[in-house]
C-alpha cells in the first residue's frame, strides 16, 4: 500500500460539534457558537485537530438546522456571522483547525430560491428545483408523480396549491430538494454555500448527502419492497445517479482555489467498494474521503431502519475490512461510529450496562484509534455517553424521523399498544436523538449544559457520566480517550496510514488484528462479549509482543469481558 500524499486532515483527529446540545452560553435552552469557542481549550486538551461544526445557518429547524433559509446567515439563537468568525479565528489561534456542514440537496422551503421558484410557473427560477406535474387515477383522483418513499417516510412529493404541480423532497416536506440538473443554481450554491464560508477561513467541508444531486430525471416507480405502504424505498434512482461525479469535480475546482481543503463525503446506500472509491480516488479530484455506513447500518432493517435486528461481530469485520480496504485501492477512509445520526456506540456495539459501561467505551476507543484512515469523535463519545433511557416515552423525543415512523406504525396497526411499544423500543436503540440529548458538562441541573430549560430531555445518566468527573480521573473513559489519541500520534505512521490484516475472521467472540508500516507491527485483540476468551500469541505472528495499551487493570492470561489490548511487535 502507498499513501502518495500526506495531508493535514488524514493525520488529524475530527470532533463533531451539534451545536444545539453542546454548551448554552445565553439561557434560552440551544447550545450557540460561544458555548463552543468557550470549550476550545478542552478540545485541545483531548488531542483534537479539527472541528466539525453541523450546520448552525439560518432554518426553522424542521429537520434541526438541515432545512437551510439562508446560507449566508446563522441561526439567530446561536449566534451571528460575527460569531461564527470568531469561532474560525479562536480555532485557527490554538492551532485547531475548522470544517462547516455543507448542505446542499436540498433548502428549506423558506429559502428566498424556493418562494421565488414557486411563486409561479414561469419564474426565473421555477427550474431550481424539481417540479413535476400530477398523474390521475382513472377515477380522477390526483397522485404523486411516481411511488417514491421520502426517507422520513410518506411519499417524496408535495403538492403545491399555488402552482398546482408536485416538488420533490427527499427528506421533510420543507426541504424541497435542489436541481443539479441546473447550472445557474450550482454556480448559486457554490457561491453562497461554499465560498462564502471559505472566503470566511473555513478549512473544509463535511459534504451532507453528498450522493443524491443527480436523479433518474425519468422519475420511474421505485419496485416493490414494502407491500404494505403506497410509497417506496427508491434509493436505485436518486443514490449514485449519472452526473454525481461530474459536479463534484465542479466543487473540487471550487475549492482547490484556497488550498488544501478538506472535503468528507456523506455517502448512504453505496455498498459496491468500486462505487466508493470512484469519489474518492486521488487521480480523479472530486472527494477527499467519504463516511461508508457499512458499519453502523448493522443491525437496522432493510425497509424500515427501526426494524431492528441483531447482527454477528463477524458483520462488524466484514464491514471496517470494506472501509480499511479504500485505503489499500489507493483511496482514503474515514474512521467513525458516532455521528449526530447514529444512536451511541457503546449502547450499539458494546454493553452499556453500567457494570461494563467503561471497559466498553475504552474498548470501542482502542479499535477506533487503532484502524487507518482520519478519525471522527462525536461530542459526548469521549466521556462514554450512552443511549437514552428505556424508560423514554415517545413524547420524549424530538426527531421528526422518529416520531414520522411511530405515526406510521399508530395507522398501519390501528394503535396496537405492542406494535407503538416495539417502535419505542427501536428508537430508543437507534433513534437519532440518542446523540443529539445535551453535552454532559458536570453533575449540576441539566448537565451544566444551560441555565434554561434545554430544547430536549437531559438524560439521568449525567450524574455519573460527566466530563468534571472525569477529568481528572486517570481510570475514566476520558482519560483513556486522551492516552489512545497520543499513542496513535506516537505511532502515526503504524495506526494513521499502516495496513490491516484480519486475523481468526469467523471468530465470533474477539476481533484480532495486525497493522503494519514498514517495519513496524502492532497486534490488536478486543473481546466483544461478556464472557472471558483464550488469549495467545498467533502463530503466523514472529516477533516478540509488548503490551503498550490495555483497558483493564492487570491483564491476565485470558481476556476478561469487553477486554482489549495492543501489543507491538519486535
Amino acid at each position: 500500500m502507498t499513501i502518495t500524499q500526506r495531508n493535514w486532515w488524514k493525520d488529524g483527529v475530527v470532533y463533531q460539534i451539534y451545536p444545539s446540545s453542546f454548551a448554552d452560553t445565553t439561557g434560552n435552552g440551544l447550545g450557540d457558537l460561544r458555548g463552543i469557542i468557550g470549550k476550545l481549550d478542552y478540545l485541545k486538551n483531548l488531542g483534537i485537530d479539527t472541528l466539525w461544526i453541523c450546520p448552525m445557518y439560518d432554518s426553522p429547524q424542521f429537520d434541526m438546522g438541515y432545512d437551510i433559509r439562508n446560507y449566508e446567515t446563522v441561526y439567530p439563537p446561536f449566534g451571528t456571522v460575527e460569531d461564527a468568525e470568531a469561532l474560525i479565528k479562536a480555532c485557527h489561534d490554538r492551532g485547531l483547525r475548522i470544517i462547516f456542514d455543507l448542505v446542499i440537496n436540498h433548502t428549506s422551503y423558506e429559502h428566498a430560491w424556493f418562494k421565488e421558484s414557486r411563486s409561479s410557473k414561469h419564474s426565473s427560477k421555477r427550474d431550481w428545483y424539481i417540479w413535476r406535474p400530477a398523474k390521475y387515477t382513472e377515477k380522477g383522483e390526483r397522485k404523486p408523480p411516481n411511488n417514491w418513499r421520502s426517507i422520513f417516510g410518506g411519499s417524496a412529493w408535495e403538492w403545491d396549491e399555488i402552482t398546482q404541480e408536485y416538488y420533490l423532497h427527499l427528506f421533510v416536506t420543507q426541504q424541497p430538494d435542489l436541481n443539479w440538473e441546473n447550472e445557474d443554481t450550482r454556480k448559486a450554491i457554490y457561491d453562497t454555500s461554499m465560498k462564502f464560508w471559505l472566503d470566511r477561513g473555513i478549512d473544509g467541508f463535511r459534504v451532507d448527502t453528498v450522493n443524491l444531486y443527480s436523479k433518474n430525471i425519468e422519475f420511474p416507480d421505485a419496485p416493490i419492497t414494502d407491500p404494505n405502504s403506497e410509497w417506496q424505498n427508491a434509493f436505485m434512482h436518486y443514490c449514485n445517479g449519472p452526473r454525481m461525479h461530474e459536479w463534484l469535480r465542479e466543487m473540487a475546482q471550487v475549492t482547490s482555489k484556497y488550498g488544501d481543503i478538506m472535503t468528507v463525503g456523506e455517502c448512504p446506500s453505496t455498498p459496491n467498494l468500486k462505487d466508493v472509491l470512484s469519489y474518492v480516488h486521488p487521480n480523479d479530484k472530486q472527494l477527499g474521503m467519504v463516511f461508508d455506513f457499512d458499519v453502523v447500518d448493522l443491525g437496522q432493517g432493510a425497509t424500515w431502519k427501526y426494524q431492528t435486528k441483531s447482527f454477528p461481530l463477524v458483520g462488524m469485520k466484514k464491514a471496517f475490512l470494506k472501509a480499511q480496504s479504500i485505503v489499500g485501492e489507493g483511496g482514503w477512509t474515514s474512521v467513525f461510529l458516532e455521528n449526530h445520526d447514529q444512536a451511541r456506540s457503546i449502547s450499539r456495539f458494546a454493553s452499556d450496562d453500567p457494570k461494563y459501561r467503561a471497559v466498553s467505551g475504552k474498548l470501542l476507543a482502542m479499535m477506533l484509534a487503532t484502524l487507518t484512515g482520519t478519525l471522527f469523535i462525536y461530542e459526548g463519545q469521549e466521556i462514554g455517553m450512552i443511549n437514552c433511557p428505556k424508560e423514554w416515552d415517545i413524547d420524549d423525543y424530538q426527531c421528526i424521523e422518529a416520531k414520522n415512523y411511530h405515526k406510521m406504525v399508530h395507522q398501519q396497526s390501528n394503535g396496537d399498544k405492542a406494535a407503538l411499544a416495539k417502535a419505542v423500543k427501536a428508537i430508543q436503540k437507534v433513534g437519532r436523538d440518542n446523540a443529539r440529548t445535551p453535552m454532559h458538562w458536570d453533575s449540576s441541573t441539566n448537565a451544566g449544559f444551560t441555565t434554561g430549560t434545554p430544547w430536549i430531555k437531559v438524560m439521568d445518566s449525567y450524574t455519573n457520566i460527566n466530563v468534571r468527573e472525569q477529568i481528572g480521573d486517570n481510570s475514566s473513559v476520558l482519560s483513556f480517550w486522551k492516552k489512545m489519541l497520543v499513542l496513535r500520534k506516537t505511532h502515526r505512521d503504524l495506526f494513521v496510514y499502516g495496513t490491516f490484516e484480519i486475523l481468526d475472521y469467523e471468530n465470533g467472540s474477539t476481533f484480532t488484528y495486525i497493522k503494519a508500516f514498514k517495519g513496524e507491527r502492532a497486534l490488536v485483540t478486543l473481546n466483544f462479549t461478556e464472557t472471558p476468551c483464550s488469549f495467545e500469541k498467533p502463530k503466523t505472528l514472529s516477533g516478540e509482543l509488548k503490551l503498550v495499551m490495555s483497558n483493564v487493570e492487570s491483564p491476565g492470561e485470558t481476556l476478561s469481558a469487553y477486554e482489549g489490548r495492543i501489543y507491538l511487535v519486535h
